[in-house]
């Protein structure tokens, strides 16, 4: 990947942070973003400077389509390109569906779908002007086997399979890849006290009998966004100790 340009969103923590170090190893220079952690984006950019490659560091709320927009602009005007772009951001938030508003809603669905809209129309023009992009959509597994108070992250993960599909299907022949991953139980840093909790008791029911680890999600991504992956397209890959079959 040397000189090749990737762009992570949701790279502050755990997997998005893995994934961004991954590529960075591979010789990727890696624009990364952040909601609204600048420390916690300056410790990964220099965990990836490290490797001898550029950090970009970017906060942006992926709710706010200006600041998604003003990001790809930034990311776009430094570097020229982006040759692989990491859809990973996402918010969770446990809302009962009779209780949900219509704020709450469309908050989820900005985040954790119509923002992978803005940030892949950005970079689709480069990738399509040198007929070879990569496009790696993050999916958790709850969310495509529906949860109780998670109707609203359903349903944007469901979209986006949908996006990660459809473009597969109309850029496969002008170089381009589209595949999404299903983390199953990662072993995680982030989240309340109760979410962390129901996620290490997960552990006990997964096959593998232990939970994932974010640095095993990086290198899948990071194998995605090679050559060697160039026949994979339009695919839903499940990461989950066999948890999900």
């Amino acid at each position: 990947m040397q000189g090749q340009v990737a762009l992570v969103t949701g790279a502050g923590r755990n997997i998005g942070r893995a994934t961004a170090i991954e590529l960075a190893k591979l010789g990727a220079n890696v624009v990364i973003n952040a909601r609204t952690n600048q420390a916690e984006l300056d410790e990964v950019a220099q965990a990836v400077t490290t490797q001898g490659v550029r950090a970009l560091p970017l906060l942006a709320d992926m709710a706010d389509r200006s600041a998604v927009e003003g990001m790809m602009r930034r990311a776009l005007d430094e570097f020229g390109k982006i040759d692989v772009l990491v859809n990973n951001a996402a918010i969770r938030p446990a809302v009962p569906f009779i209780d949900m508003t219509w704020e709450q809603w469309n908050e989820v669905l900005n985040v954790d779908l119509n923002a992978a809209f803005i940030t892949t129309k950005a970079a689709l023009p480069g990738m399509l002007d040198q007929s070879w992009g990569r496009i790696v959509n993050i999916i958790g597994a709850i969310a495509i086997i529906g949860r109780a108070n998670g109707i609203h992250v359903s349903a944007a993960k469901h979209g986006l399979i949908g996006m990660t599909k459809g473009l597969a299907k109309e850029y496969a022949g002008r170089g381009i890849t589209a595949n999404a991953i299903s983390p199953g139980a990662i072993d995680t840093s982030r989240g309340t006290p109760e979410e962390l909790k129901a996620i290490q008791s997960r552990a006990k029911g997964i096959p593998a009998g232990r939970l994932g680890r974010s640095d095993e999600i990086a290198a899948l991504v990071a194998f995605l966004a090679t050559d060697a992956a160039s026949y994979i397209n339009g695919q839903l890959i499940g990461v989950n100790g066999a948890e999900h079959t």
